[in-house]
């Protein structure tokens, strides 16, 4: 586009012909309006027509999870207690997409207020298959090439869980990047805004567009990651120092999913060693459990109490879980988490990353559910940055993410490191 090639217009109708093509199968949006996209698409096309600077997404056709506000579209949650919401203005990643120039295409699905109650999207690979959650449909349309770039969210393993089974680049960064003003939260101390793409300088891309500190979201990191696309486009000297981790959940890793991690950290030789997280980290999935269900009785406990028809059993369940958690026990395991955090960052003097599974296995053969997040939950506990690289495959040809983390703030160094792995491995 910015060659000239083609306009905004050109690809914004090409991936409108695909959405029309695959949706009534793959089912990722929630809303799309044609005319709203060309009109965007139009209007940015006149921009560069007349010479106006451009921003670095100018063009690109952008999917976001409909959790997240815009002022031009309805913002629903998937779900009945938000049917109908118009927001009255942008979220901060709106703005900031609009800003670099991207076209938002449309609002993505979601799980029931980004939990576990799947919402209709399906897996690009197999319709049969979950796409994984709760940005189901922000993945999906990656995946099936409907849009080059979306916008997710993780509390859990809402971000990673769907790039490991949809087969598509997923990068949540960390803790406090981006700003999440306009974004219907779940749980303060871990939701997390990330993204999706099909490499990883398209994460480096956008990532550079929306890690920019925003005063109206109090968790924001003063200096959020940045320069990650000058990071990403130079070749390493050396192999990243790897440490394989198994963590605490390998005992429920598919047997087919453990023995191709394995093979692959085999195939890395002496570029990595195999760590065993001890002491403090013993009950870390624990640790992330109460934290999440206690936020979660305090997000959406009233309404599961005063509008129970509103919410969907799954939700419902969910939005109680936290009841007989007390104010102790809440401490205790914020302070353990911040005890897990400081220990893990000592781990980095030693290591440049640490690769782990994104996924238990492949996407179950079920759209009921959408898997476990157990190899996710305890990175976003830490608020480290996370990448999903498509690098494995299952017995039954379905893909498996290879799950890179880095330490806080070197959002940098975890997409280096997964970009090193999909050079090397990925072609494969």
């Amino acid at each position: 586009m910015l060659a000239g090639d083609f306009s905004v217009e050109d690809l914004t109708r090409a991936c409108l012909a695909r959405i029309a093509e695959r949706e009534a199968t793959v089912g990722a949006w929630a809303f799309l309006q044609e005319e709203l996209a060309l009109n965007q698409a139009r209007a940015l096309d006149e921009r560069k027509q007349s010479g106006a600077p451009l921003g670095p997404l100018h063009g690109i056709p952008v999917g976001i999870k409909d959790i997240i506000d815009t002022a031009d579209m309805p913002t629903e949650c998937g779900s009945a207690l938000h049917a109908g919401r118009r927001p009255l203005e942008d979220s901060a990643v709106a703005a900031l997409l609009r800003q670099a120039g991207a076209v938002i295409m449309g609002k993505t699905v979601t799980t029931e207020m980004a939990l576990s109650a799947p919402g209709k999207t399906t897996n690009p690979h197999d319709p049969k298959r979950t796409p994984g959650g709760s940005s189901s449909g922000s993945a999906a349309a990656v995946a099936d090439h409907m849009v080059p770039l979306a916008v997710g969210s993780q509390t859990g393993g809402s971000m990673i869980r769907p790039a490991s089974f949809c087969g598509v680049f997923g990068f949540k960064p960390t803790f406090g990047s981006i700003s999440r003003r306009g974004v219907s939260l779940l749980a303060r101390r871990l939701d997390h805004i990330g993204v999706y793409g099909r490499s990883v300088e398209d994460l480096a891309l956008i990532g550079d567009a929306l890690m920019v500190h925003d005063p109206g979201d109090r968790d924001m990191l003063a200096e959020p990651g940045k320069d990650l696309v000058r990071a990403t486009a130079g070749e390493r000297e050396a192999p990243p120092r790897f440490a394989f981790v198994r963590g605490p959940a390998w005992d429920q890793a598919e047997p087919d999913m453990a023995a191709a991690f394995e093979g692959f950290i085999e195939g890395l030789g002496d570029s990595v060693r195999e760590v065993e997280l001890e002491g403090v980290f013993a009950d870390i999935v624990d640790c992330h459990v109460t934290v999440m269900n206690a936020n979660l009785t305090a997000s959406l406990g009233e309404a599961a109490e005063k509008t129970p028809e509103k919410l969907r059993e799954e939700t419902r369940n969910r939005a109680n879980s936290g009841r007989s958690i007390s104010a102790a026990r809440y401490i205790e395991s914020l302070a353990l988490a911040d005890a897990q955090t400081q220990a893990l960052d000592h781990l980095f003097d030693r290591y440049d990353a640490i690769l782990t599974p994104a996924a238990p296995g492949e996407a179950p053969a079920s759209l009921e559910i959408t898997g476990r997040a157990i190899f996710n939950g305890m990175w976003t506990l830490m608020g480290v940055p996370a990448v999903s690289v498509p690098l494995l495959t299952g017995e039954n040809g379905m893909p498996i993410g290879v799950q890179v983390i880095s330490r806080r703030q070197d959002d940098a160094g975890a997409l280096m490191a997964a970009n090193w792995l999909w050079k090397r491995f990925g072609s494969r």
